[in-house]
């Protein structure tokens, strides 16, 4: 398996920001889902709070809907930051890695006409969350530039002796609605792939229409 580099080299990092830069839409979204609802309890709080006799099972109640989605805001944040500047040691399964990078793209991805379609199963064993964050999602946003809509993102793993395989696969489908097709940033071509791969120590390629991602296995923590 290839090492990673102890610097990335230019491309690497022109790659990285190129990806923040197209996640910025899906993850100001992110941030402010567990935020809107707060401002809509309170105002429902203040109003049984201003009346003669207030109900105050109910004004309990909407202070813990309250407190709840203010910590998963905060851990919404938390997330934010691990994508901008991740700490290299974290290490997550596979199926998590998935979950988190089709959860973070499913809607900006949806407006433009791509569906995921998440079918690998269960993956004992490590990666290192940061490699697998960035190149998978950027693998997902590459197959969006790199084909007409509409069509499903369709997602398998396997286990290997090395380490994990996944891989992504374009399935076109009738045409759909889509809102826009239209990227907010410029497209993340296939050296952009290469890059990422290179400088995460994992590995790409292309096989019978799939790209193909192998993320080495990792130990467990002590």
């Amino acid at each position: 398996m290839p090492t990673t580099p102890a610097f990335p080299s230019p491309e690497a990092e022109a790659a990285r920001y190129a990806l923040m830069r197209r996640l910025a839409p899906s993850m100001r979204h992110h941030l402010v889902v567990n935020l809107q609802p707060i401002g809509m309890i309170y105002e429902v709080m203040e109003r049984r709070l201003r009346a003669a006799a207030p109900d105050l099972a109910h004004v309990q109640d909407s202070a813990g809907k309250i407190n709840g989605f203010a910590k998963a805001a905060l851990q919404s944040c938390v997330d934010v930051v691990g994508w901008i500047s991740p700490d290299d040691a974290a290490t997550c399964t596979v199926p998590a890695a998935i979950h988190e990078c089709t959860g973070l793209l499913a809607t900006s991805l949806g407006f433009r006409g791509f569906a995921l379609r998440n079918e690998a199963g269960e993956l004992p064993g490590l990666v290192r969350r940061a490699a697998i964050r960035n190149l998978l999602s950027a693998t997902l946003l590459h197959c969006t530039d790199d084909h007409q809509a509409s069509a499903d993102l369709v997602l398998h793993s396997a286990h290997e002796d090395q380490g994990a395989l996944v891989t992504v696969a374009v399935r076109p489908t009738p045409a759909g609605q889509g809102i826009s097709s239209d990227a907010n940033y410029r497209a993340i071509g296939w050296n952009d792939l290469q890059a990422l791969a290179l400088a995460d120590g994992a590995q790409l390629g292309r096989e019978d229409g799939r790209i193909l991602l192998r993320f080495p296995w990792m130990p467990a923590p002590p």
